[in-house]
C-alpha cells in the first residue's frame, strides 16, 4: 500500500456503494463548484449550539447521573445519503433504482436517477441549518436552567414516574443551589447576564462519509489549531491490554505541538466528525483510503461481520500512530448477538494498545418489520443492548463512552410525537405505528422514548457513581430498588 495520500487517492481503490451518475461531465462540474465554496466547519470552531431542547435534555440527564462531561454530536447538516443493500428495488411490478437519500435521488419512483444538482442543494441546506443552530446559541436557547419545563405527561407507570421525578427534582435542586451560592449568574443571558457554564454548550455535527466525491470536494487544508499545538499532552492516556488506563503526563509541548504553524493538514470541512459505515469498511477499498488521510476524529461502525483481526488491521491503517482521541468504535450488533461479539472485539483492541472510545449503537441491529409492514424497532431490545454493553465493558475492564441513537423531537401541531418505534414508557404498540409514522428511512425514537433512554442510563450511572463514593458495600443495599426503570421500560430482569 502506498504511503502517499491525497484527498483523491481513494479513486485508485475499488469502491463499495458507489453512485453511478449518467452524466459524468455534469457531476464533475458540480463537484468543482463545491470545492470552491467556503468550508462548512473548520478545525478551530468551538461552541456550536445544540439543535433543539431534546438533545440538551438528554445530555443534562446523563451529566446528572454520571458526573462526567458529555460531548454532544448530532447527525445533522450532513450529506443526506444512505447505503442500501441493493442498488434496485421493486415498487409494485416495476424495478427502480433504490432511494439513496435526498442528495442522490428522490423518493418518488419517477425521480430515482442520480442528479448532481442535489449535491449543491445538500450543501446549501447544510449551511442554512448550521447557521440556524449557531444563531440559537446567541439567543440563550442553550440555557440549562429550566429542567422543570420537561413534560412527564407521557409516563403511564406510577413507579416509573416516581423514578423520573426523583431525577428531575435532584437536577432542579442542584441548579437552584448553584444559583444561590453564586456559581452561576443570577441574571439570565436574555436579560443581559453572561451565559456561564449552564448557559452554553458545544455541539458538533456528523454524518457517514459515504459519498466520497462530495467529501473530497469539501476537504481543505488548514494549519493545526493553536489550541492543539499548545495543549496536547506529551504522552496521551491509553488503555492497556489489561483494561487499565495509563494517565497522561502533565501537558507539555509534544511532537505535534512543536510542528510549524505553517504545516497544513487535510480536514473534511463538511462535518466535525464522520464515520465509516459497516458496508464500506473494506480494508483495500476507497473509503478506508480516504479516511486514513483526514485529520478529523473519525468513527468506525463495528458489527457482527467484523472479525477481530480485521478490526485491528483497520485501526492500524487509519490510526498508525495510535493518536489519542482520533478513533471512536461504534458497535451495532443487536440485542441477541452482542454477547457473542463485543467482548472479543474489546480484548482484541486492548491487546494492541490502540486508544479508542467505545460507543453503543443499539438501533441498527434491532430493526424488524411489524405485522402491518412498517419497519420498526422494539424499545425493549434497544435498552437490552445498552445494558448488555455496559455489563460487558465492565467485565472486560473497559468503559462504554457513549451511545449513538436515532431520535427526533418532532411534534405535530397537537403536540404528539412520531410513532415509529414500539414500547417505552408510552407502551407504544404495533397497531399505533401508523398514527404518525414520518420516517422515509429508519425508524426513530420519539421525544418520550428518547428521554426514557436518557433516564435509564442516568439512573445506572448514578448508582455506579454512588458505589464509588460510598464504597462497594453500598451495592448490596441498592439491589432492592435498582432495575426499576429497566423493568418498567420493557427490559428483561437480570438473573
Amino acid at each position: 500500500m502506498s504511503t502517499a495520500w491525497s484527498p483523491s487517492s481513494w479513486r485508485s481503490k475499488p469502491i463499495a456503494q458507489d453512485v453511478v451518475y449518467p452524466d459524468e461531465a455534469k457531476l464533475n462540474k458540480v463537484l468543482n463548484k463545491i470545492s470552491t465554496l467556503p468550508p462548512m466547519v473548520t478545525p478551530s470552531e468551538e461552541n456550536i449550539s445544540n439543535k433543539i431542547g431534546l438533545i440538551l435534555s438528554f445530555s443534562l440527564i446523563l451529566i446528572w447521573g454520571s458526573r462526567v462531561p458529555v460531548v454532544r454530536v448530532g447527525r445533522i447538516a450532513g450529506q443526506y445519503a444512505k447505503p442500501r443493500s441493493s442498488t434496485t428495488e421493486m415498487i409494485g411490478d416495476r424495478e427502480v433504482l433504490s432511494f439513496r437519500g435526498d442528495n442522490v435521488n428522490g423518493l418518488d419512483p419517477n425521480d430515482r436517477t442520480p442528479d448532481p444538482e442535489r449535491l449543491l442543494s445538500a450543501y446549501f441546506h447544510s449551511t442554512t441549518t448550521l447557521n440556524y443552530i449557531r444563531g440559537l446559541l446567541t439567543s440563550g436557547f442553550a440555557s440549562l436552567h429550566h429542567p422543570r419545563d420537561w413534560s412527564l405527561n407521557h409516563v403511564r407507570s406510577p413507579s416509573l414516574r416516581a423514578e423520573f421525578e426523583k431525577i428531575v427534582d435532584g437536577l432542579s435542586d442542584a441548579l437552584d443551589f448553584a444559583k444561590t451560592v453564586g456559581v452561576e449568574s443570577t441574571v439570565a443571558y436574555e436579560q443581559g447576564g453572561g451565559r456561564g457554564t449552564l448557559g452554553e454548550v458545544d455541539f458538533y455535527t456528523s454524518h457517514e462519509g459515504l459519498m466520497l466525491a462530495y467529501e473530497e470536494a469539501l476537504t481543505r487544508e488548514f494549519p493545526l489549531p493553536s489550541s492543539i499545538r499548545q495543549k496536547e499532552p506529551a504522552t496521551p492516556p491509553a488503555e492497556r491490554a489489561d483494561g487499565h488506563v495509563t494517565p497522561p503526563c502533565q501537558p507539555s509541548l509534544s511532537a505535534a505541538a512543536r510542528l510549524s504553524a505553517s504545516k497544513k493538514y487535510h480536514y473534511n470541512t463538511g462535518a466535525h466528525f464522520i464515520w465509516i459505515g459497516d458496508r464500506t469498511r473494506q480494508l483495500t477499498h476507497a473509503h478506508v483510503e480516504y479516511f486514513r488521510g483526514i485529520r478529523n476524529p473519525i468513527g468506525i461502525k463495528v458489527g457482527p461481520s467484523m472479525q477481530s483481526e480485521e478490526l485491528v488491521r483497520l485501526l492500524d491503517l487509519v490510526n498508525p500512530d495510535k493518536e489519542f482521541g482520533r478513533i471512536t468504535l461504534i458497535t451495532r450488533y443487536g440485542a441477541k448477538k452482542i454477547d457473542s461479539y463485543l467482548a472479543g472485539h474489546i480484548r482484541a483492541v486492548q491487546a494492541t494498545g490502540h486508544p479508542v472510545a467505545w460507543v453503543c449503537d443499539p438501533m441498527h441491529g434491532n430493526t424488524h418489520t411489524a405485522s402491518n409492514g412498517l419497519k420498526t424497532r422494539d424499545f425493549g431490545a434497544i435498552i437490552e443492548e445498552i445494558t448488555a454493553c455496559l455489563r460487558i465493558h465492565s467485565e472486560c475492564e473497559s468503559r462504554l463512552g457513549g451511545v449513538s441513537l436515532e431520535f427526533t423531537g418532532e411534534l405535530n401541531d397537537e403536540g404528539y410525537s412520531v410513532t415509529e418505534c414500539v414500547g417505552g414508557s408510552m407502551k407504544m404498540s404495533e397497531d399505533e405505528l401508523s398514527l404518525r409514522y414520518e420516517s422515509f428511512c429508519d425508524p426513530r425514537l420519539n421525544f418520550e422514548q428518547s428521554l426514557d433512554v436518557a433516564f435509564m442510563i442516568s439512573d445506572h450511572q448514578k448508582k455506579e457513581y454512588s458505589e464509588k463514593v460510598r464504597g462497594r458495600s453500598a451495592k448490596a443495599g441498592m439491589r432492592g430498588v435498582e432495575n426499576v426503570l429497566y423493568a418498567e421500560l420493557g427490559g428483561k430482569s437480570p438473573a
